[in-house]
């Protein structure tokens, strides 16, 4: 009863576990290629100090329940980024442009549910906060009674495996969720076990 639950949203941190430095870091180290998944994706970035300063300050202000957006500047395109990680290493891309290059960059294709822009804030209108970098969103929620309610139908049909159903409630109760394919993994190896 006395724990204060907000949410902070914010892109990337340079330099972090999961962000593409590293890797283009490595890649470059041995010599490429750079792999990206799309010539167009663009992603938001801080650093890992900034970050850190403003998830404090964000949580500072809440009161519970609350859901704050970081305000992360421009977004960045990756394909620049790596082509500047390239120069900055003394090194140049190859391309048509330049065959002799040193570093080639690979473009992958989108991995499913990647989306091409970030999207930091899903609901409209953000309110400002006391801090100019801090935003506090207004997102779409049900009352606790209604979700528990859907929570439980929900399980209900993850125990009967009905996919159809689940993906039902999911584009009720998510805002944005967009169904795809449903891979059944376990469905999948079962079969492939039975043809050996």
């Amino acid at each position: 009863n006395t724990t204060c639950f907000t949410m902070v949203r914010f892109g990337n941190v340079l330099g972090s576990s999961g962000s593409v430095v590293p890797l283009f870091r490595q890649q470059i180290a041995n010599g490429g290629p750079i792999t990206l998944t799309h010539a167009d994706v663009t992603r938001y970035f801080m650093t890992i100090p900034e970050a850190a300063q403003l998830v404090l300050q964000a949580g500072a202000m809440g009161l519970g329940g609350d859901v704050f957006v970081l305000d992360m500047g421009e977004p960045v395109q990756i394909a620049q980024l790596a082509r500047q990680m390239v120069a900055l290493s003394g090194l140049t891309v190859r391309d048509a442009q330049n065959p002799a290059g040193d570093i080639a960059i690979q473009v992958t294709g989108l991995r499913p549910g990647e989306k091409l822009y970030e999207e930091l804030l899903i609901g409209d209108n953000p309110q400002p906060t006391e801090h100019p970098r801090i935003m506090k969103a207004h997102e779409q929620h049900l009352p606790w009674p209604q979700l528990q309610q859907r929570l439980v139908e929900l399980q209900g049909l993850m125990q009967a495996n009905d996919v159809d159903g689940i993906t039902r409630v999911l584009l009720q109760l998510v805002s944005g969720f967009r169904a795809g394919p449903v891979v059944d993994h376990i469905l999948l190896q079962q079969k492939s076990t039975i043809v050996q």
